[in-house]
């Protein structure tokens, strides 16, 4: 299997990458407050992280969710981000047009999972030279995702990272498969497990997304366990006023905990 480097991120071999993160980006202010608080737990628990924010959440359950702050604004945070803490980012595309302008700025495009099939979408990803991290599709088989490899590396992409982040299981639920991360593995890139959006329950509060948040540990160190090659997680200062993905952020002052107990776990099965 491939290792993919993003600056002084590692995924593969023996390394666990972090990419972490606010699930929208609420302000400028708070982006780099969130922003340096996961840079000094990352330096201190040493495992490298990249910094993960959405300009735009384009498949928000009600019209009047939060969606973010736009294009223009949210790659301007971003690289004010990237400058001022000297991380790496990353942000969703949801549209081609819009691969070129966001790959001038963030260091990995993100597909969004509800689009990973969209053959325009990833040519257009893979064009700009950029890494791209796919999330698995709810509706997918772990098996389903070659068809995505495929299409980025006929297309000249070969520095990819695939998502894993919960098969639909039913109505409103989800269910965290881990035979999923090494049958993933078998199409040579490594696999990534994303802990929080796992623990959602799509649509299970009417117009917004439930979840369980109490479940986040335990899915994140059974993938650590079932040997993941890096973790995704979605974290928040103050929990209850997220303006996106509310019920399954983790609390930042809960975050150094649980990596220590992760990174243990994962010196323990190498």
């Amino acid at each position: 299997m491939k290792t993919v480097s993003i600056r002084n991120v590692t995924f593969g071999g023996s390394e666990l990458g972090l990419i972490m993160g606010p699930c929208v980006i609420e302000s400028r202010d708070h982006a780099l407050k969130m922003a340096n608080a996961i840079r000094e737990i990352s330096e201190k628990v040493d495992l490298p992280v990249i910094y993960k924010s959405s300009f735009d959440k384009a498949n928000r359950t009600s019209m009047s969710s939060f969606r973010g702050l736009g294009i223009d604004e949210g790659l301007s945070i971003l690289a004010d981000v990237k400058s001022e803490t000297g991380l790496p980012v990353l942000t969703d595309i949801h549209d081609a047009s819009q691969a070129n302008i966001v790959a001038e700025v963030v260091d990995v495009l993100q597909i969004p999972a509800f689009l990973c099939r969209q053959t325009d979408l990833l040519v257009a990803a893979a064009k700009t030279g950029k890494p791209v991290n796919v999330k698995k599709g709810q509706f997918l088989a772990p098996w389903d995702m070659k068809n995505v490899v495929t299409k980025l590396e006929e297309t000249g992409c070969n520095t990819i990272l695939l998502t894993d982040r919960g098969t639909q299981f039913g109505y409103n639920n989800l269910v965290a498969d881990m035979r999923a991360i090494p049958l993933m593995q078998k199409f040579g890139y490594p696999v990534i497990f994303d802990a929080t959006h796992s623990a959602q329950l799509p649509g299970g509060d009417g117009i917004t997304t439930a979840g369980m948040r109490e479940m986040i540990p335990t899915l994140a160190k059974s993938a650590v366990a079932a040997g993941c090659n890096g973790l995704f997680m979605e974290v928040h200062d103050n929990i209850n006023e997220a303006k996106s993905d509310a019920t399954t952020q983790w609390p930042l002052d809960k975050l150094e905990s649980l990596l220590l107990k992760l990174k243990s776990i994962r010196e323990a099965v190498l």
